[in-house]
C-alpha cells in the first residue's frame, strides 16, 4: 500500500529537520557519527560525538504546535527506547562510552531549539 500524503509530508519534515539539525551540530563542533542507526528497538536519528560525549539525539520537525511542542513528543516510551538504542551501539563499538540524550525541535521556518541531557 503506498504512503499517504500525510505520511510523505511526515517523511520529507523528518528528512529535513534531520538534515538542519546535523548542520547545526556541526557548526558547533560536533562530529556526526551516524544518522538513522537502526536497532530491533527503533532508529536513533543522529548519533554524534562533543568532545569526549556519545550524543544520542531526537529530532522532531513539525510545522505547528497544535498537538504541543516538539519536545513533549519524546515521552517516557521514546526515551526507554533511546536507551536501548544506545545499549545496541556500545555493544557494536565495544565500549560503552560517556553519552547523553538530547532533543532537537526544528520549527516551520527552519529554527532550531536544542536541549541538552534532555532524558
Amino acid at each position: 500500500m503506498p504512503d499517504s500524503p500525510q505520511d510523505v509530508h511526515k517523511k520529507f519534515l523528518g528528512k529535513r529537520g534531520e538534515k538542519l539539525v546535523a548542520a547545526y551540530l556541526q557548526k558547533r563542533g560536533f562530529q556526526i557519527l551516524k544518522r538513522n542507526y537502526r536497532t530491533p528497538f527503533g532508529e536513533a536519528d543522529i548519533i554524534a560525538k562533543e568532545g569526549e560525549e556519545i550524543v544520542f539525539v531526537e529530532v522532531k520537525a513539525r510545522t505547528g504546535e497544535a498537538y504541543g511542542a516538539p519536545r513533549e513528543a519524546v515521552g517516557w516510551g521514546k526515551q526507554e527506547r533511546y536507551k536501548r538504542i544506545a545499549k545496541c551501539y556500545w555493544v557494536e563499538t565495544g565500549e560503552e562510552p560517556n553519552a547523553r540524550f538530547d532533543v532537537a525541535e526544528v520549527h516551520k521556518n527552519g529554527e532550531i531549539e536544542y536541549f541538552k541531557n534532555a532524558f
